[in-house]
């Protein structure tokens, strides 16, 4: 269900709707701490559009990078919610969990990968890839699927991140992570502040993370809930199959499951906000379809930037659908993350 391909197809103690202002300006309080190819960060100025002005719950799902959940906690748009953040990707969902519950020793091991990087480059990289987080993985992992992430296996895929090719989260068919190594002069690799205000966000009292899918955790939501929902985009062309980078693939018949789970949301009475390609399918399924109108779905073209591409210079402005039944009216004067 993850989201994009980086970890880039998903945290000062903020309570779950403090307002996020740190060291790095207001501007940059909200900013996610993992790359993820999909993330809405360029997107938020037209998703804050749609951010309803009330609602009782907030909920997302394909959690990825966060970067609604973090842009929505940064202006305090979440204080006093419930909040419960979805995905399916183990890993992404363990290292959240350690980020949480053990910032300190996160940013402490992540300091010593930032060091060893600044002497060793790729070949460091490669040493913590194979020797280091596939075989502690591996050791971690439970039989339900889970993975028990510790600071050092959370530092390790935060490293990993910053430094692999196009922040892709990618495994090979025996479940290895096998994204190359990058081509950064000087990347940032050790944040501390951004740590803390991670795990400050994901640590509120009422912020629940789970590792599920989309389809159960769409079953408990209850009209009056704000859903933001980011699945993995559905190819415009063979060349940008995004979720060709991620396992398992999100195909056809899972974006036709998601569109019926979307349309009884919206029946329900929850106020739903969809990101997704402007695929001949996705088309179909929202934009030329009767039972998304009735159940009062728009779907609006808005611009966007492809995040990825193997040709560089293709990487440029494209037409993303969002998918909504809020006005825009009825969010004109919500805060947003730069508004405080």
């Amino acid at each position: 269900m993850t989201k994009g391909t980086g970890l880039g197809a998903r945290n000062t103690g903020l309570g779950a709707g403090g307002a996020g202002r740190g060291p790095e300006g207001p501007e940059h309080a909200g900013t996610p701490l993992l790359k993820w190819v999909g993330g809405k960060r360029q997107l938020l100025p037209r998703l804050r559009r749609f951010y309803p002005a009330s609602f009782r719950r907030y909920i997302e799902l394909f959690f990825g990078s966060g970067a609604v959940f973090f842009d929505l906690h940064a202006s305090g748009r979440l204080a006093g919610h419930d909040v419960v953040l979805v995905d399916s990707n183990a890993d992404l969902i363990g290292c959240y969990e350690a980020v949480r519950d053990e910032p300190d020793a996160v940013a402490a091991s992540l300091a010593a990968l930032a060091a060893a990087h600044a002497e060793g480059g790729r070949a460091h990289y490669y040493a913590v890839r194979d020797a280091g987080f596939n075989p502690l993985r591996d050791r971690l992992r439970g039989d339900d699927g889970r993975i028990a992430y510790t600071p050092e296996l959370a530092a390790m895929l935060i490293y990993l991140n910053r430094t692999g090719y196009n922040g892709l989260f990618r495994l090979n068919a025996r479940g290895g992570f096998n994204v190359p190594a990058g081509r950064y002069d000087r990347p940032k690799i050790a944040d501390r502040a951004k740590i803390a205000r991670v795990a400050g966000a994901l640590g509120g009292e009422r912020v629940r993370l789970e590792l599920g899918s989309f389809e159960r955790a769409a079953e408990r939501a209850e009209a009056g809930d704000f859903l933001y929902i980011d699945p993995p985009y559905a190819p415009i062309s063979r060349t940008s199959n995004f979720t060709a980078y991620t396992t398992p693939r999100f195909g056809a018949d899972d974006q036709r499951r998601l569109q019926e789970v979307v349309i009884g949301l919206a029946r329900r009475g929850c106020r739903v906000l969809l990101s997704n390609s402007t695929a001949p399918e996705i088309a179909a399924l929202y934009d030329g379809n009767a039972q998304a109108r009735a159940a009062g779905l728009r779907a609006l073209r808005v611009p966007a930037r492809r995040a990825i591409n193997s040709n560089g210079a293709r990487r440029g402005p494209v037409a993303e659908y969002l998918i909504t039944n809020i006005e825009e009216s009825e969010a004109r004067d919500a805060p947003t993350a730069t508004s405080r």
